[in-house]
């Protein structure tokens, strides 16, 4: 998956939506406003107890993570580093 968002990232393919959040208007906001949203609704179907869209949401908010992290110019690697160190 991240290696398609890469690939989005330097083809900017009309029609995209991931290609859409690097050119969008607002620039990284569009993206740091959906990992926000979707971090609420993740949360707010955890509070609710409702799986399905608690798995959904989360689907949502890592993918919105990982376009942030193609944004900054990291990828899964460097999160994976990180992770390794704490344990």
């Amino acid at each position: 998956m991240f290696a398609t968002i890469e690939s989005r990232k330097a083809e900017l393919p009309e029609g995209s939506y991931t290609a859409s959040l690097f050119t969008h208007e607002k620039g990284e906001n569009a993206v740091l406003e959906k990992v926000g949203e979707e971090s609420t609704e993740a949360i707010l179907a955890a509070k609710d107890d409702d799986l399905d869209e608690l798995t959904a949401e989360s689907a949502d908010l890592v993918y919105h993570l990982l376009v942030l992290l193609a944004m900054k110019d990291l990828d899964l690697d460097d999160l994976r580093e990180e992770l390794r160190d704490r344990f």
